[in-house]
């Protein structure tokens, strides 16, 4: 689905990926984890073709991503922040979002969902954080595609929406799609995940499942096993 070969990039003088390898061919929940400035974000969005790689190789779904922007129609995005034209309405928005990439119907399910209905006819640019974090799950959510990107996508969320979410992810799961997800919510990320990608300094530090790296770290639990690797290499 996804294969990465030696991907650099720098933005000046930072040098934020170094190398990266990393192959996805099956489908499965991937948590792509690491501290603030690590490259996760540049991964994904050079997956997406948002970010410009100096060198080296992205395939998605055995297609060289320098060649054909086709492949964006097979993910899903949710963005860690999405910027909404305020003025319009949130109906509007969907009906604009199904202009661009196909009708579905799907859309009525996930209002459902999360409950959206008593704000189908308000403005964006009134919506509460979280409600408009449960519009862009709507948005990401309500095309079939076999690959989903989450960016944080628990940010905002109310206890109950974050359950749906859950769910939501496990049945996109049963479908074999390949989901990435970043979060600073280790919980959420032990709950959901079936990997863990580690990225330290612009490589990947880690793969494997989170038994292995409890294993590696000689930790007993999750967010103390992500703190050590942290604490080893700020030494």
């Amino acid at each position: 689905m996804v294969e990465i070969i030696d991907l650099h990039k720098k933005f000046g003088k930072n040098n934020v990926l170094n190398g990266v390898d990393l192959k996805i061919d099956k489908g499965g929940i991937f948590a792509v984890l690491g501290p603030n400035g690590s490259g996760k974000t540049t991964i994904i969005k050079s997956i997406l073709g948002m970010v410009i790689p100096d060198c080296g190789t992205i395939k998605v779904f055995d297609t060289n991503i320098k060649r054909n922007s086709d492949y964006r129609f097979k993910i899903d995005y949710l963005p860690q922040i999405a910027n909404f034209p305020n003025n319009l309405k949130v109906i509007e928005l969907f009906k604009m979002i199904k202009d661009l990439r196909g009708d579905t119907d799907r859309d009525e399910q996930l209002i459902e969902t999360f409950k959206l209905g008593p704000f189908l006819n308000k403005k964006l640019g009134t919506l509460s954080g979280g409600t408009k974090q449960k519009v862009n799950l709507v948005l990401t959510f309500m095309f079939n595609s076999p690959m989903i990107i989450l960016d944080e996508p628990t940010t905002g969320l109310d206890p109950i929406s974050l359950i749906r979410l859950k769910e939501l992810i496990a049945e996109e799961k049963q479908k074999g799609k390949a989901i990435l997800i970043t979060s600073h919510i280790m919980s959420f990320v032990e709950e959901v995940a079936d990997e863990i990608v580690f990225i330290l300094e612009g490589k990947i530090y880690f793969r494997g499942s989170i038994t292995a790296l409890k294993t590696k770290t000689k930790q007993q639990d999750f967010e103390h096993a992500i703190a050590n690797i942290l604490i080893e290499h700020s030494v």
